[in-house]
């Protein structure tokens, strides 16, 4: 009876050790990405940047431009471009155990015998997806927003 119910205990231990390493996509992606690139899509651009915006409210809502640069008449032009590739993995596995245990009790021996065998199977697939979004923001003399334009393309 003690020897069932340690072997109990042990499997619960054993099964919440094997969860607690277990993270979901979403978890790894967002380890892996910081909140500043998470944010900055067109739908970003659209709904946050106004033409009169400052410059340190642009960089509020888009963070800080990959280039700084002036155009012909000396006014500040900031360009964010970004490119991102998603890889998506998706595996899948299967397979069965089958077992055979006759014995029988002779007096105080056990005896016994057993056969099995297995069989397992594997499939997989993976996908990419490479995006970008190009942001251009031309300030006027007065270092407010005078114009801006973007591109996002995917593929």
């Amino acid at each position: 009876m003690q020897n069932l119910r340690l072997g109990r205990i042990l499997s619960v231990v054993w099964i919440g050790v094997l969860l607690s390493g277990c993270m979901t996509a979403q978890q790894h992606y967002q380890d892996t990405h910081g909140a500043r690139e998470r944010q900055l899509t067109v739908g970003t651009v659209q709904r946050e940047v106004r033409k009169g915006m400052s410059g340190a409210e642009v960089a509020e809502v888009l963070g800080s431009p990959n280039i700084v640069t002036t155009d012909g008449e000396g006014r500040e032009v900031w360009i964010y471009d970004k490119i991102s590739t998603d890889v998506t993995y998706s595996r899948s596995s299967g397979g069965a155990i089958v077992g055979l245990l006759i014995g029988g009790l002779s007096g105080d021996v056990l005896a016994g015998g057993g056969a099995g065998g297995s069989y397992s199977k594997s499939a997989g697939a993976e996908s990419t997806t490479q995006r970008t979004l190009t942001v251009v923001i031309k300030f006027d003399d007065n270092n407010k927003v005078r114009d801006f334009a973007y591109h996002s393309s995917r593929f």
